[in-house]
């Protein structure tokens, strides 16, 4: 007979179209998979990406313990993946798949907000117990550093060799390397998520008290900790004041002069997200090409990337950083929201319950993020990370969540999904070798007579761009045959080889 303080937590059942084991002796006591979830375990598989929005290795939890693996974190995870595979090699093909130039949102400004959201999902489960509370922060803090070590190596400027890049260089002036990067901003995230919850462990409930909104409350510290991060983004952002600056673009040798003087401004000259960061990190020191390039007030190209307008304003020469100091402690939200997503999983026993509490959340996100664009009093605007934005994209990824766990973890359609589950479970290498496209970039190490001759360069002109007569078409097919297909099988035979990479 199940012990009914876990049957109220949810740790009875097992998903739909997981396979199960009846006569698995393994489990803790006598609690059988049935018909739900086997969270008692989780943290083995699924806790790992915990680690980031990409770690979905087979990690070893704070609490060893065996797993069933939950197919809808995998199959979310797997899904960010292909999205910023295909918003970074096609949205030059396609400027509707590229970040919006300021105000607004496009497919990949949603990439960034779904990997911290998994993040949190993934840290409640992880963390769900904590035995030794010094241990789980040295490992919080180690995983940390591993991410931010790898981040710069990545996007710091070190490799030139991307798969749109025949420069077979590599190198960094550290008077130029960029600080922050996708992996860096995950890092911070990580990092204070994770620890509030491993903190207030003690203050858990076990059982939740009647009323739709008592998992607020039972966690209230995970919320009053992202409410601290919300207050200091708008205090700092609506109050600092943004006097001229001026700099020197490298590349053009040629010196600007920004004329500010203000506060509360979001638009891209006299924001307090850059003006932080320029102050902090340095300006030479933050991305060089930013999306706002791509303005109508930059380049004649709109909404596509090309030559400076003659008259376009100094700020358009301009680095900027779009996952910056500032704009990151608002992220901190992102992860908030995705934790809280967590505790419903572990605590709500069925799935009517549980999608109550997840969609519920998302409409209401989406709306209050409406509200707020277009109003006026808050743009969307994923380069300064605004409340808008997070309202926006938090509740899109509770939206898609819920729609995997109903297809895939309720109704059991999990075969259509395998290829996201593997690239899910691998991520963090389909990261580096797709996304920051290191494979082609060795791939295009071992050219005939000269770097443009690549087997890289020769499938992508002649099997896709020459066979479609269209470069725009031919590309966005390389990227989902050559590139997304390609690392689907890869990560499905690296994980019938349990081979996946640990942070």
């Amino acid at each position: 007979m199940e012990d009914p303080k876990r049957v109220e937590e949810g740790f009875g059942q097992t998903p739909l179209g997981h396979e199960d084991d009846s006569n698995d002796k393994e489990l803790e006591g006598d609690n059988k998979c049935d018909n739900g979830e086997c969270f008692d375990n989780i943290a083995k598989e699924n806790g790992s990406v915990a680690t980031g929005e990409l770690t979905g290795e087979e990690e070893a939890p704070l609490e060893k313990t065996k797993s069933k693996r939950v197919a809808t974190l995998d199959a979310f995870r797997g899904l960010t993946i292909v999205m910023m595979i295909l918003v970074d090699h096609a949205g030059i093909a396609y400027p509707a798949l590229d970040h919006a130039a300021w105000e607004g949102c496009m497919l990949a400004d949603f990439v960034m907000p779904f990997f911290l959201f998994i993040v949190g999902v993934a840290i409640a489960l992880a963390l769900k117990k904590v035995s030794k509370i010094k241990d789980a922060v040295y490992k919080i803090t180690l995983r940390t550093l591993k991410l931010l070590f790898w981040g710069i190596v990545l996007q710091g400027g070190y490799s030139h060799a991307l798969a749109d890049n025949i420069d077979l260089a590599y190198g960094v002036d550290m008077k130029l390397i960029r600080w922050c990067g996708i992996l860096q901003r995950i890092a911070l995230v990580y990092f204070v998520v994770a620890l509030i919850e491993t903190l207030t462990t003690k203050r858990r409930p076990l059982v939740l008290s009647p009323g739709h909104l008592s998992i607020f409350t039972a966690y209230r510290w995970q919320w009053i900790g992202g409410f601290i991060a919300f207050s200091f983004y708008m205090i700092t952002t609506y109050s600092l004041y943004i006097p001229d600056w001026s700099f020197i673009n490298h590349k053009e040798g040629k010196a600007y002069t920004v004329k500010c003087g203000m506060r509360g401004h979001l638009g891209p000259a006299c924001n307090a997200v850059g003006y932080v960061d320029r102050e902090i990190l340095g300006i030479n020191h933050l991305y060089k090409s930013p999306a706002w390039q791509h303005l109508k007030a930059c380049t004649l190209s709109s909404p596509r990337s090309g030559p400076f307008r003659e008259d376009a304003p100094g700020w358009c020469h301009a680095n900027f950083e779009p996952e910056g100091l500032l704009s990151s402690i608002s992220a901190i939200l992102s992860g908030t929201i995705g934790i809280h997503y967590g505790h419903v999983l572990m605590h709500f026993k069925g799935h009517s319950q549980r999608l109550k509490q997840w969609l519920s959340m998302a409409i209401g996100l989406l709306v209050l993020a409406f509200l707020l664009h277009f109003s006026h009093a808050i743009p969307i605007n994923k380069q300064l990370y605004t409340i808008s934005y997070v309202c926006l994209t938090a509740g899109a990824a509770g939206v898609v969540f819920s729609g995997f766990y109903i297809l895939i973890d309720v109704w059991g359609l999990r075969t259509p999904f395998l290829f996201l589950e593997w690239i899910g479970m691998n991520s963090m290498l389909i990261f580096v070798l797709g996304a920051q496209g290191i494979l082609a970039a060795f791939i295009n190490g071992w050219y005939y007579n000269n770097p443009d001759k690549t087997l890289v360069t020769w499938i992508k002109t002649h099997v896709f761009i020459d066979a479609w007569h269209s470069w725009n078409l031919g590309t966005l097919l390389y990227v989902i045959f050559a590139e997304i297909t390609f690392y689907g099988i890869l990560a499905g035979i690296l994980h019938k080889l349990g081979m996946y990479w640990k942070l």
